[in-house]
């Protein structure tokens, strides 16, 4: 095994364990730990396969493997983007919601 290949392998099976720190200590939701998790997947299968991005690029069509890199990480940011902006709209809408319920609850107090 090469030397980078063993430490890439060494950091993503650092970044899996300290993810799974940050759940059980109730700093990252299961729901976005999902994502965390397949990458960093990803890039376990990837470090053990060292050929793996050169035949995944040769299946898609991709002329230069790490075109597949950046074309994927694109995407799945922008991915990851849409459901953080789906989630915060979401949560403005229920603040919204909270906000007006508490401006009538004080005026029903206040009229009492």
């Amino acid at each position: 095994m090469a030397k980078i290949q063993i430490i890439a392998i060494a950091v993503s099976l650092l970044f899996l364990l300290y993810i799974v720190r940050l759940i059980v200590k109730g700093k990252l939701r299961e729901e976005y730990s999902i994502i965390w998790i397949a990458c960093t997947l990803v890039l376990i299968v990837f470090s053990f396969w060292r050929n793996g991005l050169e035949v995944m690029a040769g299946i898609i069509g991709v002329y230069e493997a790490p075109n597949l890199v950046f074309t994927g990480a694109i995407f799945a940011i922008f991915i990851y983007l849409l459901h953080l902006s789906v989630v915060v709209s979401k949560l403005h809408s229920q603040n919204k919601q909270l906000a007006q319920e508490i401006a009538l609850l004080k005026e029903k107090i206040l009229k009492k």
